[in-house]
C-alpha cells in the first residue's frame, strides 16, 4: 500500500465522523510474529503462487535454453517431486497450473503449447533465401524446445495427436527442416505426422513443393549443404519404404494407412516434375535443371543402402522405369521410325541416361529386359524414352547384346506365329536403335536383316500369309524410313520363293520410288558402302574411289574378280560405267611391273567387263602421261627398256595363266607345261642366256638387318611372290594340299634356282622379319606354303650366312625361316603364331602320305618350338592335358577362308594327332633351355600378357611344367638348382650376344632392352627358394657348390684362353655381368651354407675364390666397389643372424679374410663411412657385443684419419690399430687419397715414426696409384702417389730398410707378399717394372748401387719393361711419365731408354756380388739387349767381394 493511500486513511473520520491516529489504527494488528519455519514455507509459497499467476507459457518455452542456475533452481517447489533441478520441471508445474485453473488435461495443453512454440520460431525467418531451412539462431531455439518436448513426453505430458492437430492447422507457415528435426529427434515420426492430415492429397501437395524446394537449393553449394542431402536422403528412404511396401493382405486397411499414398504421391509428382523439365530442353544452369539433378541423385545404392535389404528399392525402380517408357505417350511409331537417329545414347540428354544408368543398377539384364517387354505389351509407350533406354542398355551392359538379340529373336517368332503387328514394330525399333550404337555392341542392321530374312530359316518362309504379313509391314514403313535402311532392303532382300517373287518386285519398287522422292539414287549406291551407318549418303564419285580400292585389296587377296564388281557390272550398269570404271582407269603413267591396279585392269578386260572404246581411251591417256614424263626419271633402263618392259609382261601373263589352269581342275595336267613357260619367261626377264647357266654358289650371303636388292631383282621377286601366294589361295580353295599335285614344287624349282635365290631370300627376310605383322593373311599362307617347298630339298641348296644377331654359322633354309620369326613384341608374337601354324599345317596335310623324314627336312626344329612356345604362352587351354577327342581334322581349309580365325587354327593344329606324333621325336621337344632363351626375347612393355598374365605363365612353365619333367624330355628332373643354373646360364648367353650398357649401376639392361627383367626375378624367386632350403633333391652333396659359382667359374674359364685385348674385353665384360648377378641375388648367397657344428664360421670359399681369381682384376687401388664390398657384409650379418653366437661367426669370418681374401678388409676400410652406419643399425638386432675384427677395422680407420689431422702431435695419436700392420697401411693409404693437400703434407712429415713393414705396405699401395692414374680416372693423380712414395722411400733409406723385395714378388710368396699379390690386380702386378723405375729418380742412386739385391732386380724390372714394350701393354701409359711430372719421361720410349742408360751406369759401380745367376735372369728372357747382356757377364765373372752381404730376405 503507498503513502497516499495510508495518509488518506488516517484523516477518513471513520463511522464516528473522528479521525484515528496511527496508534489506534496499530492497535487492533496482530502481534509480529517471530520467524519460524512454518513462516518461511508459507512466504515461498505465496511467491509461487505469485509466479504461477503472472506466468507466460509460450514465452517461457522460447526464453528459457539450457539448464538454470543452481540459485534458481525450484528444488522447493512441492510439487515437482524428484524433477528437482531440471528444467522440464518447471514448465512441467506450470502447466499443470495452468490446466487447472483453464480445466483442459496437461497434455493437450502442452501439445498446444509446443506446437504453438515451433510455428513461432519458423515465422521468425531471419533469411528468407534459405527457403525450407532453418537459420543458426532458430536450429538453436527448435533444439532446446524439442529438448523440453522430450521431457514433457516422458512424464506423459504431452499429446502427439493434438500436437499434429495444432501443428497442421499452420502448416503454411511450417518448414520442412522443423519437421525433419521432429522426427530425427523422435518427437513425432513422420509418418504419424503426415496421416495426421485430414486431407492426405492436400498434404501431398505441401510435400512435394517443399521437397522441391529442398532439391533447388541442395544444389546450391553453401554451409548448410549437409543438412540439406541429410534431408533429402532422409525423406527418399521414407517415401521409398513407406510407398512400395509389400502389400500385408487383403485386409489391410488402406483408409487407415494414408502414407503409402502420401509417399507414392510425392515421389510421382518430382519424378514427373523432372522428366517434364527434360521435356522442355531445360538448360543445365536453370533452377530445373539443378533440381532434377538432385532429385535423381537420390536414386543410389548410396541413399538407398538402409533399406536395400527389403524389396521396396527394386519396386520403386521398377515403377519409376514404368513412368518414364509410358510419360506422355504422344509419338507414333511412324514418328519413332523417323526420328529415333536423334534418340541414340550420345544424343540423350545426360540426366536420363545417368537415371536409367542408376534404375539399372538394382536390375539384371533379365529382368530388364522382361520389365520392357512388359510395359510394351500393357502401356501405351513414349518410343523416344523406350528407345533411349534401349541404346543406354546396350551400352551399359557388356552381356546386352546376347540378351537383346534373344529378346528381338522371342519378338520376331511371336509376331509371325500370331501376325502380332505391335511385336513386329518392337523388334525392329529395338534392332535399329541397338545398331545406332555401333558394331562393338550389337551387329549391323543390315547384317541382322540378312541373317533374319536371307534364308529358308527365317519365319517369313514358313506360309504365304507370312510373307504377306512381312511385306505388308515393310511397305508401310518406306514413308518414313532413312535411305540406308531401303538400301538395306533392297540390297540384302527377303529370300522369296519364285512363286511369290511380285511381293518382293512390288516392295522394290515401292522402296526404289522413295529413294527417288528422297533423291538418293540406288544406281549410283557403292559397291561397298556402309549399310550400317544411318548417316548421309556420300556422293557417287567419293564412293567410287573407295569401292575401287576395296576391289583391288580383294583381288589381291584372291586372284580373282570381287563378285560385287561382277554384279554390278550387270545389276548396276549405270554406276559401274559412270563412276566404277571412271575411278578405276584413271589415266597415269603405267609401271614397269603391272601392279595389283593393272592386273585387275586387265583380269577386268579379259572377262569382257570394260568397253572396248572405254579401255582404248585409257591406254591412250596413259600413253600420253608416259610421254609427258621427264625424260630423266626412267633412266636407270635406258639400256633397251622396251625389251625389259615386254619381258616382265611376258612373265605376268605367264603367271596369269599358270594360276588359271591352278584352278581349272582340268587344266591339271598342262601345269608342269606352264611352269616351264614361267621359267622361261623369268630368265628373259633377268637378262640371262641359256648358254649362261647357273653359277655354283656355296654358300649364301645375307645381312638380316638390312636386306637389299636391285631394282630390277626386286620387281621380278615381288611379281613371283605375289603369283605363288594367289595361286596358292586360289588352288587351295579347290582342293585340299595333298591332292594340288605336285605344281608347287615345280614352280619353287624352276623360278627359286640357284642364281635367284640369294634375291628370293633377301626379299622373304624384308617381308617376314622386317613387315611380317603388316602381311596379310594370303601372304602369310602363301609363304608359309614357300617355306615348306624351299626346305624340302635342303641338301640341295647352298648354306644361308646372315650377319648378327642371327648366328655365325651357315644355316640350312628351314633354319634361315626360324631365323627370321622373332618373338619380342606382342605384334611380332602373333605374326610367328600365323606363320608357324600355316607352315606346319601346310607340311603336315602336303607330305602326310611321305614318310617322317620328308616332315623333318621341311621343318625346322626351332620352327616347331617356336610355334610350341607362342601357343603354351598365348592360349592358357593349351597348358592342360589333352582329351582323346581333341585329335581334330588339319586347319589348312579353314586357314583359306577369310577372315582367318588364328586361335582356332593354331589350336586345332595344337591337337592334331599328327603333331602330337611330330613332338615325340627328341629334336622337336621344347626343352626348358629352348623357353628360356625364347622367353628372353620377350619385351614386357609391349607384351601381349599383363605384368599378371606374365607372372602367372613364368609359374606354370618353371614350377609346374619344366621343374618335374624328366631331363630326358628337356626338365629339370625336379632339381630346382638345375633349373636355376639353367636360367642363370640363359640369361647370361642371351645378353653377352647383344651389346651391354657399361654403367655400373645399369642392372641387367643392355641400352635400351629390358627383355629378361622378369625371367631376372624368377631366378631371384627360386634363389631364395634354394635359401631357404627348399626343393633340394636328397643325396645333393654340398661339395658341388653353389650354383652360382658354378656358373660363373664354367663361363670365365671358356673365356680364358684368349689374350688380344678383344679377348680381354669380352673377359671383362663377362665379369661385369657376372658381378650384376651377384648383386642381383640374395647376399645370403656369398656365405654358403650355413656351419651347424662348430666352429660357426660362414663357409666363404667361393666367394674368395671369385674375388681373388676373377675380382681382383676389376678392383681399383687395392679395394673392390661399394656395391660389391655391402654385399659382402649384408650376406655376413645374414650368415651371422642364423648362428648361435653372431659376433663368433663375424670374428671367424673377417679372420680368415686376413689370409684368403684381404681384398675384402681393404674394401671395407676405403668404405667404412658408408659402411659403419649400416653395419651398426642392423648389429642392434643382434644383442650382441660389437665383433674385435670389426672393431680393428674401426681403429684402423680412426688411426689413418687421426695420423693426417692437423692435431695429431703427441705420439699416442699415432700407434696403429692392433692387429696386422698392413691393416693400418691400407687404411692409411686411402686416408692418403682423401686428404687435403695442406694435411697431406704435414702428414708425410710423420711417416718415420711408423713401423717398416707399415711403411712397405704404403710403398706398394703407393705405386699402384701410381700405375692407376692413367688407367682409371677415378684413381688418385699421380704427382700426390708419387709423393708418398718419394716420402716412403726416403723414411726407409734412413732406417736402411730394403724395399725391392716388393718388385719380386711371385705367385709363391708367403706371408706379407702373399697378401700383398692378393691386393693388386693382374694388370698392376705385369706393370710394375713401370713403377719401379718411375721410383728411381726418388732413390739416392749411391746407396741403390750398394745394395747387393739391387743389380739383380733392376735388370730383371728392365727385362720385363722391355717385354711389355713389346707386347703393347705399356700404352695405355704413354702419358704415365708426363703426369709424373718425370724430365725427360714423355713415352713409354723415354721410360725404356732412361733405364737402359742408368743400367748400363750403374753395372760398373755395382759391387760384384750384385752379378751372381745373372746368366740365369738374362737366358730365362732371351737376348732382349746385347749391349747391356755383355756388360752384365762380363761383371759376373769378375771375383766376387768377400766384404758384401748376401741379399736379404725380407718377405
Amino acid at each position: 500500500m503507498s503513502g497516499s493511500s495510508m495518509r488518506d486513511s488516517a484523516k477518513d473520520p471513520g463511522p464516528r465522523g473522528r479521525r484515528r491516529t496511527w496508534a489506534e489504527l496499530l492497535v487492533g494488528r496482530v502481534r509480529r510474529q517471530k520467524p519460524g519455519a512454518e513462516r518461511g514455507q508459507q512466504i515461498r509459497a505465496a511467491a509461487v503462487q505469485l509466479l504461477r499467476r503472472h506466468l507466460n507459457l509460450g514465452h517461457l518455452l522460447l526464453e528459457v535454453g539450457g539448464p538454470l542456475p543452481a540459485k534458481l533452481r525450484p528444488s522447493a517447489w512441492p510439487d515437482l517431486r524428484s524433477d528437482h533441478g531440471n528444467l522440464g520441471a518447471l514448465v512441467g508445474s506450470a502447466l499443470r497450473d495452468q490446466a487447472l485453473r483453464l480445466g483442459v488435461p496437461v497434455a493437450v495443453l502442452a501439445s498446444q503449447t509446443v506446437a504453438s512454440g515451433i510455428v513461432q520460431i519458423c515465422k521468425a525467418h531471419v533469411e528468407p533465401s534459405l527457403g525450407v531451412l532453418l537459420d543458426p539462431e532458430q536450429r538453436k531455439k527448435l533444439s532446446s524446445l524439442l529438448e523440453i518436448t522430450g521431457q514433457l513426453s516422458e512424464h506423459d505430458m504431452f499429446s502427439r495427436l493434438s500436437f499434429c492437430q495444432e501443428l497442421w492447422k499452420a502448416q503454411d507457415s511450417l518448414l520442412l527442416e522443423a519437421v525433419w528435426r521432429l522426427h530425427v529427434q523422435n518427437v513425432v515420426n513422420l509418418q504419424e505426422l503426415l496421416e495426421s492430415h485430414e486431407d492426405a492429397q492436400a498434404v501431398a501437395a505441401w510435400l512435394f513443393g517443399n521437397v522441391r524446394r529442398l532439391c533447388e537449393q541442395t544444389a546450391e553449394s553453401g554451409p548448410h549443404s549437409d543438412i540439406a542431402g541429410a534431408m533429402l536422403s532422409d525423406f527418399m528412404q521414407m517415401f521409398v519404404l513407406r510407398g512400395f511396401q509389400k502389400d500385408s493382405g487383403p485386409g489391410r486397411n488402406t483408409e487407415a494407412e494414408r502414407m503409402p499414398q502420401i509417399a507414392a504421391a510425392v515421389l510421382q509428382a518430382m519424378l514427373l516434375l523432372a522428366l517434364e523439365a527434360l521435356v522442355d530442353g531445360v538448360q543445365e544452369e536453370s533452377l530445373a535443371h539443378k533440381a532434377a539433378q538432385c532429385w535423381f541423385s537420390g536414386f543410389s545404392g548410396h541413399t538407398l543402402r538402409s533399406i536395400i535389404s527389403t524389396d521396396s528399392p527394386k519396386r520403386f525402380f521398377r515403377h519409376t522405369l514404368t513412368q518414364i517408357l509410358t510419360h506422355q505417350p504422344v509419338l507414333k511409331v511412324s514418328d519413332a521410325v523417323h526420328m529415333q537417329r536423334e534418340w541414340s545414347f550420345a544424343r540423350t540428354h545426360p540426366l536420363l541416361t545417368g537415371l536409367y544408368r542408376r534404375l539399372f543398377v538394382l536390375l539384371s539384364p533379365e529382368e530388364l529386359v522382361g520389365h520392357l517387354q512388359t510395359v510394351l505389351e500393357t502401356h501405351e509407350v513414349n518410343w523416344r524414352h523406350v528407345l533411349s533406354c534401349v541404346s543406354t542398355m546396350v551400352v551399359c551392359f557388356p552381356g546386352a547384346q546376347q540378351l537383346v538379340t534373344d529378346w528381338v529373336a522371342r519378338l520376331l517368332a511371336r509376331a509371325f506365329e500370331s501376325f502380332d503387328l505391335d511385336s513386329m514394330v518392337t523388334v525392329f525399333l529395338v534392332v535399329r536403335q541397338a545398331a545406332l550404337e555401333g558394331p562393338s555392341v550389337f551387329p549391323p542392321y543390315a547384317d541382322w536383316f540378312q541373317a533374319s530374312f536371307g534364308s529358308t530359316r527365317g519365319h517369313h518362309c514358313s506360309s504365304k500369309k507370312a510373307l504377306v504379313f512381312l511385306f505388308k509391314f515393310l511397305s508401310d514403313l518406306v514413308p518414313f524410313e532413312a535411305p540406308r535402311y531401303l538400301q538395306v532392303h533392297i540390297l540384302h532382300p527377303p529370300l522369296v520363293p519364285s512363286k511369290y517373287r511380285p511381293l518382293l518386285t512390288d516392295y522394290v519398287a515401292l522402296a526404289k520410288t522413295r529413294l527417288a522422292d528422297l533423291k538418293v539414287s540406288m544406281e549410283n549406291m557403292g559397291l561397298y558402302a556402309d549399310l550400317s551407318s544411318v548417316g548421309d549418303v556420300i556422293e557417287p564419285h567419293s564412293q567410287a574411289a573407295q569401292d575401287v580400292e576395296k576391289a583391288i585389296q580383294v583381288f589381291e587377296h584372291t586372284g580373282k574378280i570381287p563378285v560385287a564388281v561382277m554384279e554390278a557390272s550387270v545389276f548396276r550398269r549405270s554406276y559401274y560405267v559412270s563412276h566404277f570404271l571412271t575411278a578405276l582407269l584413271t589415266p597415269r603413267v603405267l609401271p614397269s611391273t603391272p601392279d595389283s591396279r593393272e592386273a585387275f585392269v586387265e583380269s577386268l578386260r579379259r572377262a569382257d567387263r570394260i568397253p572396248s572404246s572405254l579401255y582404248s581411251a585409257y591406254r591412250q591417256a596413259c600413253s600420253a602421261a608416259a610421254k609427258e614424263k621427264p625424260a630423266g626419271v626412267a633412266r636407270g633402263m635406258e639400256t633397251d627398256p622396251s625389251c625389259a618392259e615386254d619381258a616382265l609382261a611376258l612373265l605376268t601373263a605367264a603367271l596369269g595363266e599358270l594360276r588359271a589352269a591352278v584352278a581349272d581342275p582340268a587344266q591339271h595336267d598342262a601345269l608342269s607345261a606352264q611352269v616351264a613357260v614361267v621359267a622361261e619367261r623369268l630368265s628373259s626377264a633377268l637378262g640371262l642366256c641359256e648358254d649362261d647357266g647357273s653359277p655354283e654358289v656355296s654358300k649364301i650371303q645375307l645381312s638380316i638387318l638390312a636386306p637389299r636388292l636391285e631394282q630390277r631383282e626386286q620387281q621380278v621377286v615381288d611379281l613371283l611372290l605375289a603369283s605363288f601366294c594367289q595361286s596358292v589361295m586360289v588352288a587351295s580353295s579347290c582342293a585340299p594340299p595333298d591332292r594340288q599335285g605336285s605344281w608347287a614344287a615345280h614352280f619353287v624349282t624352276a623360278t627359286c634356282g640357284r642364281a635367284l635365290l640369294p634375291a628370293v631370300l633377301s626379299r622373304l627376310c624384308q617381308l617376314l622379319r622386317h613387315q611380317g605383322p603388316g602381311l596379310r593373311a594370303s601372304h602369310v599362307l602363301g609363304l608359309a606354303a614357300l617355306a615348306a617347298h624351299l626346305g624340302k630339298p635342303r641338301s640341295a641348296l647352298p648354306e644361308v650366312h646372315v650377319g648378327p644377331p642371327a648366328p655365325s654359322r651357315g644355316l640350312s633354309i628351314p633354319e634361315f625361316f626360324d631365323s627370321l620369326l622373332t618373338c619380342g613384341s606382342k605384334e611380332s608374337l602373333l605374326f610367328c603364331l600365323k606363320f608357324c601354324t600355316a607352315a606346319i599345317s601346310y607340311a603336315l596335310c602336303k607330305f602326310s602320305s611321305e614318310s617322317c623324314d620328308a616332315w623333318y627336312s621341311c621343318l625346322s626344329p626351332g620352327l616347331i618350338k617356336k610355334f610350341q612356345f607362342v601357343v603354351l604362352r598365348l592360349f592358357s587351354e593349351a597348358r592342360g592335358p589333352l582329351s582323346v577327342e581333341d585329335a581334330a581334322s588339319l586347319p589348312w581349309r579353314p586357314l583359306c577362308l577369310l577372315p582367318v580365325d588364328w586361335q582356332r587354327a593354331a589350336l586345332c593344329l595344337w591337337r592334331h594327332k599328327a603333331f602330337r606324333d611330330l613332338l615325340k621325336e627328341e629334336e622337336f621337344h621344347l626343352t626348358y633351355r629352348d623357353w628360356v632363351q625364347l622367353e628372353l626375347e620377350i619385351r614386357p612393355e609391349v607384351d601381349s600378357l599383363s605384368d599378371t598374365e606374365r607372372w602367372d605363365f613364368h609359374q606354370w612353365a618353371i614350377r609346374e611344367h619344366y621343374l618335374p619333367m624328366p631331363s630326358a624330355a628337356g626338365g629339370c628332373d625336379g632339381d630346382l638348382q638345375t633349373a636355376c643354373t639353367v636360367l642363370l646360364s640363359g640369361m647370361m648367353d642371351f645378353q653377352s650376344s647383344r651389346s651391354y650398357d657399361h654403367s655400373e649401376n645399369s642392372g641387367l639392361v643392355f641400352g635400351s632392352y629390358t627383355g629378361n627383367r622378369d625371367i631376372f626375378s624368377r631366378l631371384q624367386e627360386m634363389a631364395a627358394d634354394l635359401e631357404q632350403g627348399l626343393a633340394v633333391p636328397h643325396g645333393h652333396a654340398a661339395s658341388r657348390g653353389h650354383f652360382l659359382f658354378r656358373v660363373f667359374r664354367s663361363r670365365l674359364r671358356a673365356l680364358a684362353g684368349g689374350q688380344d685385348l678383344a679377348s680381354r674385353l669380352q673377359r671383362q665384360q663377362e665379369l661385369l655381368l657376372c658381378k650384376r648377378v651377384l648383386l642381383g641375388l640374395p647376399a645370403s648367397i656369398l656365405m654358403g651354407s650355413p656351419q651347424v657344428e662348430p666352429p660357426a664360421a660362414p663357409d666363404c670359399a667361393e666367394f674368395f675364390q671369385l674375388v681373388n681369381s676373377e675380382l681382383r682384376n676389376f678392383s681399383h687401388g687395392g679395394a673392390l666397389t661399394h656395391d660389391i664390398t655391402v654385399h659382402f657384409f649384408r650376406g655376413l650379418l645374414h650368415a651371422c643372424s642364423r648362428s648361435r653366437d653372431p659376433s663368433l661367426a663375424a670374428d671367424l669370418t673377417l679372420t680368415a679374410c686376413h689370409t684368403e681374401c684381404p681384398l675384402v678388409l681393404t674394401s671395407a676400410l676405403l668404405w667404412w663411412p658408408r659402411l659403419e652406419p649400416e653395419l651398426r643399425s642392423k648389429w642392434r638386432c643382434f644383442q650382441d657385443p660389437w665383433p674385435r675384427e670389426l672393431q680393428r677395422l674401426r681403429e684402423a680407420w680412426e688411426f689413418a684419419g687421426s695420423f693426417l689431422s692437423p692435431d695429431a702431435e703427441s705420439p699416442d695419436t699415432m700407434l696403429p690399430a692392433a692387429g696386422p700392420a698392413w691393416v693400418s697401411a691400407a687404411a692409411l693409404h686411402f686416408a692418403v687419397q682423401r686428404a687435403e693437400k695442406g694435411s697431406l703434407w704435414r702428414g708425410l712429415e710423420r711417416l718415420c715414426r711408423l713401423q717398416d713393414e707399415l711403411l712397405l705396405v704404403l710403398l706398394f699401395l703407393s705405386s699402384l696409384d701410381l700405375l692407376s692414374s692413367p688407367l682409371t680416372p677415378r684413381a688418385a693423380s699421380s704427382p700426390a702417389a708419387l709423393d708418398v712414395c718419394a716420402e716412403v722411400l726416403g723414411c726407409l733409406e734412413k732406417r736402411k730398410v730394403s724395399w725391392l723385395p716388393l718388385f719380386q714378388l711371385t705367385d709363391t710368396a708367403a706371408g706379407l707378399g702373399h697378401i700383398l699379390l692378393r691386393l693388386a690386380a693382374d694388370q698392376h702386378v705385369r706393370l710394375l717394372p713401370v713403377a719401379f723405375y718411375s721410383l728411381l729418380p726418388c732413390c739416392e742412386e749411391d746407396a741403390l748401387i750398394q745394395d747387393a739385391a739391387f743389380m739383380h732386380v733392376a735388370v730383371d724390372m728392365y727385362l720385363k719393361l722391355l717385354r711389355l714394350f713389346a707386347a703393347g701393354e705399356t700404352g695405355a701409359l704413354s702419358t704415365t711419365a708426363r703426369s709424373h711430372g718425370l724430365q725427360d719421361q714423355g713415352d713409354p720410349v723415354n721410360l725404356v731408354t732412361r733405364a737402359r742408360r742408368f743400367l748400363l751406369r750403374s753395372v760398373p759401380r755395382c759391387p760384384t756380388q750384385s752379378f751372381s745367376h745373372m746368366a740365369e735372369l738374362l737366358a730365362s728372357h732371351g737376348g732382349c739387349d746385347p749391349e747391356l747382356s755383355a756388360a752384365l757377364l762380363s761383371r759376373q765373372q769378375a771375383p766376387a767381394d768377400a766384404g758384401l752381404s748376401p741379399e736379404p730376405r725380407l718377405f
